[in-house]
């Protein structure tokens, strides 16, 4: 099998391209942005955030997060075989990583299930409006980030020649940040407050 070779150490063409790395930071920074106003509103209400945070699921924040890393770790994977050329463990790694973010989402479902039904929504209070807000724009990237592995893993059933390297590490830079942003949401939402 021969492996692609692709130079890397251009920073102009870091993996996935730069315009998904400007992509990137742009979400960061906007994710960065509303995590300083909500720590700012904090300072304010102190009681009400503390005892909303005590109304959230940690555990299922942590079981998520597992979800998330283990998913970001068969996506390295994944793209790692892609290069070796080995198409039966590419498509293999990339169906465990789209399984840990439809595991994410469907635990995220329920939690949003038991919010709303014990009155939780985003009108609440101000920690619960930060809430919804935050982690409903990360299940949307989680969405969106669904849709691009999909793409690429029926790309691949196609054929070698349908995927090509760049748009797979697209991908799977976009995947990994999804990764990144829940590793900030979880311990400021779940644990901090």
């Amino acid at each position: 099998m021969q492996t692609q070779k692709i130079n890397h150490k251009s920073l102009y063409y870091p993996p996935g391209g730069i315009l998904m790395w400007i992509v990137i930071f742009l979400e960061l920074i906007t994710f960065g942005m509303a995590l300083i106003a909500m720590v700012f509103y904090s300072k304010d209400e102190p009681v009400i955030f503390h005892n909303s945070r005590l109304l959230l699921n940690s555990t299922f924040g942590a079981i998520n997060t597992v979800f998330l890393i283990t998913s970001g770790f068969f996506m390295a994977k994944s793209v790692e075989s892609y290069k070796e050329n080995n198409t039966t463990k590419t498509s293999l790694y990339l169906k465990l990583t789209m399984l840990g973010g439809v595991l994410f989402l469907i635990l995220k479902s329920i939690e949003y299930y038991g919010k709303i039904g014990a009155g939780l929504t985003i009108g609440y209070n101000i920690f619960f409006s930060f809430y919804w807000m935050l982690t409903l724009f990360h299940v949307i990237h989680v969405i969106v980030g669904l849709v691009i592995l999909i793409s690429i893993f029926y790309g691949i059933k196609k054929g070698k020649n349908s995927t090509n390297i760049e748009d797979f590490e697209a991908g799977a830079a976009f995947w990994h940040m999804c990764d990144l942003i829940w590793l900030l949401l979880f311990p400021i939402i779940y644990l901090i407050f």
